[in-house]
């Protein structure tokens, strides 16, 4: 099960890294690509609040890579569950303010995770 944990943890901190390229370097480009149903003509002014987006997905993408490095089991449990809940709530807030799609993509692969680490 702990193989299964460590590739869920590594797979949402790839996540993270993502969201974090395309909202601080790529907004413009990929990001029209990813949210299609928003105003082309507020890419540009909104740039600057979507880097911020990035930088805090880039603290739960350090966060969550961190736990590979713990050597004591409890401090790697703890540090999990923090940065594992912090990435529930980012998912399900954005889930409710601004697509459903993020519960998925976000939300649900880190409950799973969490749910498999205490077992």
């Amino acid at each position: 099960m702990e193989i299964i944990v460590k590739i869920l943890i590594g797979c949402i901190a790839f996540l993270h890294l993502y969201f974090l390229y395309f909202e601080m370097f790529a907004w413009e480009t990929l990001g029209r690509k990813i949210f299609k149903n928003f105003p082309k003509d507020l890419f540009k002014p909104t740039k600057s609040m979507a880097a911020n987006q990035g930088l805090y997905n880039g603290f739960l993408a350090a966060g969550l890579i961190w736990t590979f490095f713990i050597d004591n089991d409890i401090w790697r449990l703890y540090i999990s569950v923090f940065f594992l809940s912090c990435v529930i709530i980012a998912g399900v807030y954005g889930a409710l303010t601004v697509s459903k799609k993020i519960l998925y993509v976000q939300a649900i692969p880190a409950i799973i995770a969490l749910v498999l680490i205490h077992l």
